[in-house]
């Protein structure tokens, strides 16, 4: 592609930057000649796909298809792919309902291969569903190779709106944030946990961010983040306090050079006086 996203500024207020000016760069993006390929070459043959053995066989569909969920690296498993697909997710015996990653649930879901006797793949809207996911991830994708903590943020605020939505418990709502590395990084940062937090037990961590949360927002539950405001104060705090955490190592990291520099200063002056 040649449309590099651009984020001047590193924390908060690249932040804010990127939210003035996304609408734009993304438009500028999906216009790029390697997109509109893309798209087009999908809007074109989706239709005819009927099974999950046709989709994996054909490499520029499956791209598309996983980019959208933000799978795009499983590209070469497409034998883990297509048993995702075919397994479906009615079943909790499915492959989807057994992985931690929920983004494979939602891919699964979204196609229909193991759901229905006629996938979602024919239905007239099913490839501007697709793509405007696509488009999204894509974006996200671009933005996170300029920097990462802002793809993390823009994954949090969208994923975020939609698990706070759902028609689940609020504990099954934590169970997956924390089966979702993205999330859990966000979360982990911005309440200021460990980095030893994930080795803890799953009881112990949906504990620790059920505490964490009421003392940092008022509310322990996820349903909160169905209020953009809420999202965009964890978004903050997860920015803060990333840059903090990434100017701390590097001034530790000048701190310590300057040490041995020193030291090593002071062993020549030892040295050249016994001479």
């Amino acid at each position: 592609m040649s449309f590099t996203p651009v984020v001047p500024l590193a924390g908060y207020a690249g932040w804010r930057f990127l939210g003035r000016t996304r609408e734009a760069q993304e438009a500028a993006l999906v216009a790029t000649p390697a997109v509109q390929r893309a798209e087009t070459y999908f809007r074109e043959t989706i239709g005819s796909i009927t099974t999950a053995e046709d989709l994996v066989a054909d490499r520029r569909l499956l791209q598309v298809a996983l980019d959208a969920f933000g799978l795009g690296d499983d590209i070469d498993n497409r034998f883990f792919i297509r048993k995702v697909l075919e397994d479906g997710t009615l079943s909790s015996d499915a492959l989807a309902n057994k992985l931690a990653d929920k983004r494979y649930l939602a891919f699964s879901k979204a196609f229909g291969f193991g759901d229905y006797a006629t996938p979602r793949t024919v239905l007239s809207d099913f490839a501007d569903t697709i793509l405007g996911q696509y488009e999204a991830q894509v974006f996200e994708k671009a933005v996170g190779e300029q920097s990462e903590d802002m793809r993390l943020a823009m994954n949090a605020e969208r994923e975020l709106a939609a698990l706070a939505g759902r028609d689940i418990s609020d504990d099954t709502k934590w169970y997956s944030v924390m089966g979702s590395t993205p999330l859990r990084t966000v979360f982990q940062t911005a309440l200021g946990l460990p980095s030893g937090f994930v080795a803890l037990d799953l009881d112990q961590q949906l504990a620790t961010l059920r505490e964490r949360s009421e003392a940092v927002f008022g509310d322990s539950e996820v349903t909160q983040f169905s209020a953009p405001e809420n999202v965009e104060k964890l978004v903050r705090l997860f920015l803060v306090r990333s840059e903090v955490a990434a100017n701390s190592s590097v001034y530790s990291a000048q701190a310590t050079a300057l040490t041995l520099l020193q030291s090593s200063q002071a062993r020549g002056g030892l040295l050249s006086r016994r001479v």
